[in-house]
């Protein structure tokens, strides 16, 4: 298959030349047909499905009801929810077994999973798991017969310039099939608080495409599609991709234990660029993240990390910044152990760390705190370049649950209870333990609010 799309391109590049120097078109070039990217969509195609979800969401509320004084008055008032109905796409990348790859966006708060094959066919599928920090889902369907997989490439070998085509639903128009190239790698600040490692690609994707493959020209899985950066909603040429190994490596834990034992170092950290080696005085041209804190008994300070190391690399790969830091680590199991290269001194040095588990900060059942607050997550939050502060974020809220009713939202950040800040979740558990009111100080986008949970 190699040698016949390496001739297709020798061939495309001279039907391009012929086609710049104005000559009309042949139907041959020679001997040789066309080139047509055909054959590699015909074995890729049936592997690529489309999901419809129907779920229920809250429904908007009138922002004066969120006021803690208005609520003293009047009470909570109910919440009501909504059926929403939403369009995606999947990988098949297991036939045997049923599974397939997919956004966890796209199935986020469904209720009914329906998968349209390649073949018209309509499968019930279940959620096995699904990470809201890296947005991968891995879906199953009962039904196996007569599926096709997508065999799996190595996304640690694309490179800027790579051919890729991108294959999904976009505005429910089934099996759409685009091309383009491989415009950057590494790219990162898509989201506050999510995991990013995203392949760029001038590969037409737009809405709908969510869960679908970006394929190299061997016909292998190199990223699922996830995003795009677009001012009026359609493409204009910049779109995003999760790398396979990065999904490889959730949608085992997923398939494994529903769920993923994301790593912890445990330290708190900022960028550190020219700026701060300035004020500093530290000399030379260092790219990493500044140890601000390490937390007690934590697999940073059993390791022997120190506050003011800059973290440069992790396991041999630079680290440019905090989020780049965060998100490798979090990439990684608990359990792994990783080589932490630090600058300390003026002089490197490597430490290795043995990772403990997040789930003390990550996913929290907030009714460990308060019954109260019962139907939320929480995660430790540790700020953003954007002047977000840290605090405690509120990963998700049931609808109609205790929490909901309460007026607590996905995406606040609780900065402070009874009006003593805080920046962790054992700074919370520990301040709400024996309180019958909790007065939580949140941010909520750009705005400061209080609201009394009971």
């Amino acid at each position: 298959m190699k040698t016949a799309l390496h001739s297709t391109l020798l061939t495309l590049t001279a039907w391009l030349s012929i086609s710049v120097a104005g000559a009309a078109l042949p139907a041959m070039i020679g001997d040789q047909p066309l080139p047509s990217l055909a054959p590699l969509v015909d074995a890729a195609s049936p592997a690529v499905v489309s999901i419809a979800t129907r779920g229920t969401v809250e429904a908007p509320t009138n922002p004066l009801a969120e006021d803690p004084f208005f609520q003293r008055f009047f009470g909570v008032p109910q919440q009501r929810q909504r059926e929403v109905r939403s369009a995606g796409s999947g990988v098949i990348i297991d036939a045997k077994n049923g599974y397939i790859l997919t956004n966890h966006h796209v199935i986020d708060n469904a209720d009914e999973i329906e998968i349209l094959l390649a073949d018209k066919r309509n499968l019930k599928a279940t959620v096995v798991g699904s990470d809201p920090g890296t947005d991968i889902a891995v879906l199953r369907v009962e039904e196996n017969d007569r599926l096709v997989q997508m065999p799996l490439g190595n996304s640690d070998d694309v490179r800027v310039g790579d051919f890729v085509v991108a294959i999904g639903n976009p505005f429910g128009l089934s099996h759409t099939v685009t091309s383009g190239i491989v415009s950057a790698l590494g790219r990162t600040g898509l989201s506050m608080d999510g995991y990013e490692d995203f392949i760029q690609t001038d590969a037409s994707i737009n809405p709908g495409n969510s869960g679908g493959a970006l394929v190299d020209l061997n016909g292998r899985l190199i990223g699922i599609n996830s995003a795009i950066f677009s001012r009026s909603g359609g493409n204009i040429g910049i779109g995003f991709a999760i790398p396979v190994n990065i999904a490889k490596s959730i949608m085992a834990q997923l398939i494994e234990y529903g769920e993923v034992q994301r790593g912890l170092l445990g330290v708190s950290i900022s960028d550190f660029n020219a700026d701060v080696a300035a004020a500093l005085g530290i000399e030379g041209d260092i790219e990493g993240a500044l140890v601000q804190e390490v937390v007690a008994d934590s697999a940073a300070e059993r390791a022997g990390i120190e506050v003011s190391d800059i973290i440069v690399a992790v396991d041999g790969k630079p680290v440019n910044g905090a989020s780049d830091l965060r998100t490798t680590i979090g990439l990684h199991r608990s359990g792994d152990t990783v080589t932490i290269a630090v600058m300390r001194d003026g002089r490197k040095r490597n430490i290795k760390a043995t990772l403990t588990e997040l789930t003390s900060a990550q996913d929290l059942d907030a009714a460990k705190i308060s019954p109260a607050l019962a139907g939320a997550e929480l995660e430790n939050f540790t700020g953003d370049k954007r002047g977000v502060p840290s605090g405690i974020l509120v990963s998700s809220v049931e609808p109609g649950s205790p929490a909901a009713q309460r007026g607590l939202r996905s995406n606040d950040i609780i900065t402070s209870v009874n009006r003593r800040r805080v920046q962790t979740i054992q700074e919370f558990s520990e301040l709400a333990e024996g309180q019958n009111l909790l007065i939580l100080g949140l941010r909520r986008g750009q705005r400061d609010l209080l609201l009394q949970v009971r």
